[in-house]
């Protein structure tokens, strides 16, 4: 036997071990008993979870799986999108719960699950054959399922006459029967590759595939389809194909609170979780991956133009200056508050530490405080914010937090820049070319530090561009500092000296 063909008949008998774990049969149920569970099971999707798959119901169901599961039953020509998280029980809901349940309300089913290639698709299609024969609750109600002659790899056929097929993305799907037979239910799950989301032309070629020979290989009285995926790329041909059928619903779970990290799962994770994930993963990445929001590249700050070093002293750089960039609502789709802390050594600019992040106002400034305290003696940060944010608000939270922290920030309020944000940011390129912007490599792994590197990464275009702003006060003002001629890019002026002077 072949090392491959050993591993998979390893995996298919682990799968077998977790579906005989469902649990033990209750003996001395009577027959009406047992038709009334069957009954409720029918209509009650998380009875129906809880009874016969408790091994995959670690966590009781989230509200958002029974609403999904409900909407696809309701509707026997559904076609939608579930675009949820990673992490969120998409391939189990939508490859063995949701298909299972089909069957066991409406009878005879032809399920068709696509995966990235067919051999990725007939691992995923294991673990519903391995309920169909192992599992003891389902065949203590139904009957041994499994059939023999028909019970292969890839294609399977229950003695309750629940069919099971799977097929690669984009394989031809035009003849897809059994008998007089169609499919009844298809579902695509986790198709997006590398290869699919960096080529246009062949996410269109998957778009027409799936309009053109998928659907049309569904003809009955019940023709549901769906997509399982999360949104993690910028361009996918799973949402070329959602925006030229708007009326697709998409069913979107985000995984957790990006601002207070509170999962949407509560029953499974905790807070911290998606805390860590963030540490360990970077924060752009983990959005894109549970968030659905894509890392968008720009084409003006590039990532091999990021320098690191050690910053010097504090004591020893010409003058320091911490620029805040005020954010009022602290929710998921609010500004940054951003406070970017920048010195100047020579003609250079080091960025020494900062604080980005989606919060209230109170939490920035309570974090310059801290940094205001902890300062040397001989260390003077130039503390400023835009006119144009100061209010009320503004000022009364600043003097609390001084108040609480025993400090005063002296707090300059500059005016607001007349030229457009855009450019300003832009002009910041010119540093990053000429490799004057230098980045403070201990703060390599800080998540606020890589926030305000991704809304560089992001420009033009991107959604936030609050740190990169911030950074432009810091570097104009610090700038002011370099006398003329030292790298400011004009020309130092200046007497010439009478030759008996001259060296």
């Amino acid at each position: 036997m072949k090392r491959t063909d050993k591993e998979a008949l390893k995996r298919y008998k682990a799968k077998l071990e977790l579906a005989r774990s469902a649990g033990d049969i209750n003996p001395f149920e009577t027959k009406a008993e047992q038709k009334e569970r069957i009954a409720r099971a029918k209509t009650d999707v998380k009875f129906m979870v809880e009874y016969y798959f408790p091994h995959f119901a670690t966590a009781p169901c989230a509200d958002f799986h029974i609403d999904w599961a409900n909407k696809v039953k309701k509707d026997k020509y559904f076609v939608g999108f579930a675009k949820w998280g990673r992490g969120q029980a998409k391939s189990v809901w939508n490859n063995v719960i949701i298909p299972f349940w089909l069957w066991m309300c409406e009878g005879e089913t032809y399920f068709v699950l696509i995966g990235q290639n067919e051999k990725r698709a007939q691992q995923l299609l294991e673990d519903i054959r391995a309920e169909f024969e192992a599992n003891p609750r389902i065949i203590n109600d139904f009957g041994e399922q499994k059939k023999l002659g028909s019970w292969e790899d890839g294609f399977f056929i229950t003695q309750g006459k629940f069919i099971g097929q799977a097929i690669g993305l984009g394989q031809s799907c035009r003849g897809l029967r059994v008998k007089n037979l169609r499919p009844t239910h298809i579902n695509a799950d986790d198709l997006e590759t590398k290869k699919t989301i960096k080529n246009e032309t062949i996410q269109k070629e998957h778009v027409e595939w799936f309009e053109q020979e998928l659907l049309p290989a569904m003809d009955g009285d019940r023709e549901r389809a769906t997509v399982s995926n999360n949104w993690f790329a910028d361009k996918m041909f799973i949402k070329k194909l959602a925006d030229r059928h708007p009326d697709w619903p998409v069913h979107e779970v985000k995984a957790y609170n990006k601002v207070t990290f509170e999962p949407r799962w509560k029953a499974k994770y905790k807070p911290e979780y998606f805390k860590n994930k963030e540490s360990k993963m970077g924060k752009s990445s983990a959005l894109a991956e549970y968030n659905h929001e894509p890392i968008k590249k720009g084409t003006v700050f590039l990532e091999k133009q990021v320098q690191y070093k050690r910053i010097f002293p504090l004591n020893q750089y010409k003058a320091i200056v911490g620029h805040w960039d005020i954010a009022y609502a602290g929710t998921e789709t609010a500004d940054y508050n951003a406070v970017r802390i920048w010195g100047l050594k020579d003609t250079n600019f080091d960025y020494i530490n900062g604080f980005v992040k989606q919060t209230k106002m109170r939490a920035a400034v309570d974090w310059m405080c801290y940094i205001q305290k902890n300062l040397p003696s001989t260390v003077v940060i130039f503390w400023q914010y835009e006119a144009q944010f100061w209010n009320d608000e503004v000022d009364r939270t600043i003097r609390e937090a001084e108040d609480d922290n025993g400090v005063n920030l002296l707090l300059l309020k500059i005016d607001t820049p007349s030229v457009k944000k855009d450019t300003r940011i832009e002009r910041l390129q010119t540093y990053w070319q000429n490799g004057r912007i230098w980045w403070n490599v201990k703060l390599k792994a800080n998540t606020d530090h890589n926030t305000g590197l991704d809304q560089y990464y992001e420009f033009p275009g991107g959604k936030k561009d609050d740190a990169p702003d911030a950074d432009e006060q810091c570097i104009t003002r610090l700038s002011k500092y370099i006398p003329k001629g030292k790298g400011d890019g004009k020309m130092k002026q200046g007497k010439m000296k009478p030759k008996n002077e001259r060296i």
